[in-house]
């Protein structure tokens, strides 16, 4: 009866649980997440902002606590003794004052107290207060003076701190009148404060200057090792770049370097062992020509011949290619001169072509000139053997420079477009070479493409056949 108790219990699922605030399954909380990624968007996007930020953060925390710390202790006692300093010695000279009270005794008192206290009297017979509105409930120093006067002197007053002159006046209600106190308001106010909080700020403003520069210089290595990475990811050389900076850029750069210097040395050794392989290659499909050249006629014979042909251009057009990437370096071309270039030989034979391209100098970018050339030219082979008119533009986008290359003929289906860049792979149905080629056309395109930093994709042309798209990035 109890173990059914239990299995009737219903169980909390993994949504109630994030609704709890429990952790889900994978260690952390709806909450935490939403806060984490509620913080991000505030942070600063670059490592030399983030870094000023560790920097800054806990200064201008420290500095906050500094100053609230004096603002709470330093200012209040030094208010509080200031203004009970003027609040007695106020109360000892009305004590001095003995009645009937008259100008000559106050002057006389005005006279002592300007010469030991810095404060000037005058009487004022017969008048009373005026009618002045109530103390600031945030002025720190009039609600003190206030309590002061109440606690020594006993007796109504008004106070004005803005008579001008650096003068403060406090006017008491006396039985026969008014008596005018003239102070110095270094008596209620101690420049130290203002002082301290200028202190704090220029100090802050420098450090961080400071910190400013010396972030620079360490950010500096890394932006270069940035920089000097992408234009190796580009395909372009590298030059000039050594090893700067903190021991763990350095340490970086180091590693760099020796993935560049191994991933050469990989080329250059596929390049040569690719030309070996050439070589070994051309002795027996020559042997196998001449073979199949002394067989005579026939129609075994011809398709062996068609055979050995097929080959042939598959091995020469694949080795050229290698070839050519491991010895072209990269140039600032205009790839807009390149292409033209290319058009014009393609205009020789095959459907027409039509050009669009930007002014000169807009697509100008380091390229390999024969190696973009050569996948150009397969584009457009391509094009024309499929369709029967082609159109070629060259556009600046942005940070890109695109090669968009159409054709009017059946195009490729999105589902085998991927196969299509495969190596030896010929969506054509037949197996004519001259109609449907090797099936390296693309992949060379690609190949060499990827090499420039950039990509080749396809996709549905608006003239009704394919669209061939090359992005470079300047």
């Amino acid at each position: 009866m109890a173990d059914a108790t239990r299995t009737d219990r219903p169980a909390f699922t993994g949504a109630a649980r994030s609704r709890r605030g429990e952790p889900k399954a994978d260690g952390t909380r709806l909450g935490g997440f939403k806060l984490d990624r509620w913080v991000k968007q505030f942070l600063p996007k670059t490592l030399f902002g983030r870094a000023l930020l560790i920097i800054v953060t806990p200064l201008v925390l420290m500095q906050a606590i500094s100053a609230y710390v004096f603002y709470d202790r330093h200012w209040e006692i030094m208010t509080r003794r200031l203004v009970h300093s003027l609040a007695g010695d106020i109360a000892f000279l009305i004590e001095e004052l003995r009645p009937p009270i008259t100008p000559e005794a106050v002057a006389r008192l005005s006279e002592r107290a300007d010469r030991h206290f810095d404060i000037v009297l005058d009487w004022r017979p017969g008048d009373i207060l005026p009618n002045r509105p109530p103390l600031a409930f945030f002025d720190d120093t009039r609600v003190a003076m206030q309590d002061a006067m109440r606690t020594k002197v006993r007796r109504p007053y008004v106070m004005d701190t803005d008579t001008g002159d650096r003068q403060i006046e406090i006017l008491v209600q006396l039985p026969d009148g008014v008596l005018q106190v003239l102070a110095h308001k270094k008596r209620l106010f101690s420049s130290t404060t203002y002082i301290f909080l200028l202190w704090m700020v220029g100090s802050s403003l420098v450090l961080f200057a400071i910190a400013i520069v010396f972030m620079r210089n360490q950010i500096r290595p890394i932006r270069r090792l940035a920089v000097a990475a992408r234009a190796f990811g580009l395909g372009r050389d590298v030059t000039g770049f050594k090893p700067e900076g903190a021991t763990e850029v350095r340490q970086a750069a180091s590693s760099f370097l020796q993935m560049k210097d191994r991933i050469n040395r990989q080329l250059t050794q596929r390049t040569e062992m690719l030309a070996g392989v050439s070589h070994d290659l051309r002795t027996p499909l020559t042997r196998m020509k001449l073979q199949l050249a002394m067989l005579g006629g026939g129609e075994e014979v011809a398709e062996l011949q068609a055979d050995v042909g097929e080959m042939e251009k598959m091995v020469e057009g694949y080795l050229a290619f290698a070839r050519g990437e491991g010895t072209e370096l990269p140039v600032d071309s205009d790839v807009g001169e390149l292409v033209a270039d290319v058009v014009q030989s393609e205009r020789r034979d095959g459907p027409p072509i039509a050009f669009e391209r930007p002014d000169a100098g807009a697509a100008a970018l380091p390229v390999r000139p024969n190696a973009l050339k050569r996948a150009v030219a397969n584009l457009l082979q391509n094009a024309k053997r499929y369709g029967k008119r082609v159109w070629i533009t060259v556009v600046r986008a942005g940070d890109q420079v695109e090669i968009v290359v159409d054709d009017d003929g059946p195009g490729i289906p999105e589902a085998k477009r991927a196969d299509a860049f495969q190596p030896f792979v010929r969506l054509e149905p037949s197996r004519n070479p001259a109609t449907g080629g090797t099936g390296l056309g693309l992949t060379i395109a690609r190949d060499i493409v990827r090499g420039h930093g950039g990509d080749l994709m396809l996709e549905d042309s608006p003239r009704g056949g394919l669209r061939a798209v090359i992005r470079l990035p300047v």
